[in-house]
């Protein structure tokens, strides 16, 4: 049996400028960082000759045509394994919830496969290759940027080249600012799970119309990572970060809402200094930043929400466990 275990990712700023609708003309570019939540993916051998998926349904498939898990479908047909296989996900967060969590399956369900016929596989190849089968082969309208933070982990500032290359630069700073940044930042759930891939659509065919404010999105990106940089100023990322939100919810495409919009409100008034939808938008997390004190209160101002724990994964998607009965 292989492990695999993959984080989820919370982006800062830049998300829509991922989208090839944006980047193809011009760089686009994130601030993300990798976050201790995973997606869990196990490979293990079969005795019958039929290959078994376990997710929130279990298939049983006689062929790889006949499993309907798209990403495993084709994660599988990728490596060149099928027959004699077991394979299963499990998440510490729901789907639906803006932590890209379908890229944090496919690298680590790659990662885990790639094990399990004795290579190991770079960050880098995991994340084009996880690109590649989400965006190319099923055309989700999704960008570029879960797959290389999920793969990667630690905080980012990953930038889209017009010639479909992808830079990652990790973000030079002090481990005290990380620790205050990590303090200061509070998820909480909207309690709403949606398919981006709608609201992404929309932006995608939107694209050339709101290219201005993207291009600002995509500048903030640079602004907040300079932000951190060194010994790090923390009021100013803040400042930039709800500036950030400001814009993205200036989209339209259903990025936001009035509940959503009221809640924000609400947790300014609580002692919250910025915050964002994570993902395309329409539900999910709410990532808030506000100094620790104001934690409680905020909460409490919400009616309650279920919190999300949030400190930095430093190491990216990696091999967990390996048994000494896998083969090769």
């Amino acid at each position: 049996m292989i492990i695999s275990q993959t984080p989820y990712r919370v982006s800062f700023a830049g998300g829509g400028t991922d989208l090839p609708a944006f980047y193809q003309d011009e760089p686009g570019a994130v601030l993300s960082t990798g976050l201790n939540q995973h997606m869990y993916v196990t490979v293990s051998p079969r005795f019958e000759r039929t290959t078994r998926i376990a997710y929130t349904k279990t298939e049983i498939a006689a062929s790889l045509d006949e499993i309907e898990h798209t990403i495993a479908r084709e994660a599988l047909r990728l490596t060149g394994l099928g027959e004699h296989l077991e394979v299963t996900t499990i998440g510490d967060v729901p789907a639906g919830t803006g932590m890209g969590s379908s890229s944090s399956l496919t690298v680590g369900l790659l990662n885990a496969l790639y094990a399990y016929r004795g290579e190991i596989a770079s960050a880098g190849r995991l994340a084009e290759e996880a690109c590649a089968i989400e965006i190319d082969t099923l055309g989700k309208p999704i960008g570029r940027q879960d797959q290389y933070a999920a793969a990667f982990g630690g905080l980012n500032y990953i930038r889209f080249n017009p010639d479909h290359t992808t830079d990652v630069e990790p973000v030079p700073c002090a481990e005290a600012t990380l620790r205050a940044l990590e303090e200061r930042v509070l998820i909480v759930y909207t309690d709403k799970q949606r398919s981006a891939d709608a609201i992404l659509e929309k932006q995608s065919e939107g694209t050339a119309d709101r290219r201005g404010a993207l291009r600002e999105m995509r500048d903030l990106a640079g602004e907040m990572r300079n932000a951190l940089a060194g010994s790090g100023d923390l009021d100013d990322f803040e400042r930039l970060l709800h500036h950030g939100w400001e814009l993205k919810r200036s989209l339209g495409f259903g990025i936001s809402n009035h509940g959503i919009d009221e809640w924000y409100e609400a947790a300014r008034r609580g002692g919250a200094r910025a915050g964002k939808l994570l993902g395309a938008g329409g539900g999910g997390f709410l990532l808030l930043m506000a100094p620790p004190e104001t934690h409680a209160t905020i909460v409490e101002k919400l009616g309650g929400p279920r919190v999300l724990p949030f400190s930095i994964d430093r190491r990216g998607s990696r091999i967990i466990f390996i048994s000494d009965r896998y083969r090769f």
